[in-house]
């Protein structure tokens, strides 16, 4: 991969997130009854910092899990011959909740397809709704998000690549070229 352009910087990035925590709490008015999902990896670190922004907004905690989708993706035989499954953390009840599911890119939709079947294992939410920190486009689902960081236009033969402090060693979001061939 070659990078091409750097979108987001670390002060761009929370900003982004404070901006989501804001409208979560805005479109549900409040906390009352309100959880976080992440969508393991990223979306999981994602979803904490939300819930620590949530926290200097409304000095109040609200729940937050992790969702492991790998059984229940579309694609799972084109992953690996022995895919790596992690555990799923919903350790609240998520029945009649205000649930918000984080990921990092929202592209195609087929990562949120399969962490929605996941969810409903867990439980029957009130609602569901969908925060990104990127919305890349090339949607091949009827899915939108309710909280998008920032919508990057992109083509086919680029990446968008999220790199987090937790895991990556520094904030920041690029795009990247495929390489030919």
């Amino acid at each position: 991969m070659q990078e091409k352009a750097k979108i987001l910087d670390r002060d761009a990035l929370n900003r982004a997130l404070m901006r989501i925590a804001h409208e979560i709490l805005e479109k549900n008015k409040g906390v009352k009854d309100l959880c976080l999902v992440g969508i393991r990896t990223r979306g999981a670190y994602l979803a904490r910092r939300l819930a620590e922004f949530i926290f200097k907004i409304e000095n109040a905690n609200i729940p937050v899990g992790i969702l492991d989708i790998t059984l229940y993706r579309d694609d799972l035989t084109l992953i690996a011959p022995q895919p790596l499954v992690h555990k799923t953390e919903i350790d609240f009840d998520i029945n009649d909740k205000n649930l918000v599911l984080v990921d990092d890119v929202l592209y195609t939709g087929r990562t949120v397809r399969a962490a929605l079947d996941a969810l409903i294992d867990f439980g029957r939410p009130r609602t569901i709704q969908l925060a990104v920190l990127i919305d890349r486009g090339h949607r091949e689902l009827p899915l939108r998000a309710d909280y998008a960081g920032k919508n990057i236009p992109t083509s086919d033969n680029e990446t968008v690549e999220v790199r987090l402090i937790e895991c990556d060693g520094k904030d920041e979001v690029v795009i990247a070229a495929k390489e030919a061939g």
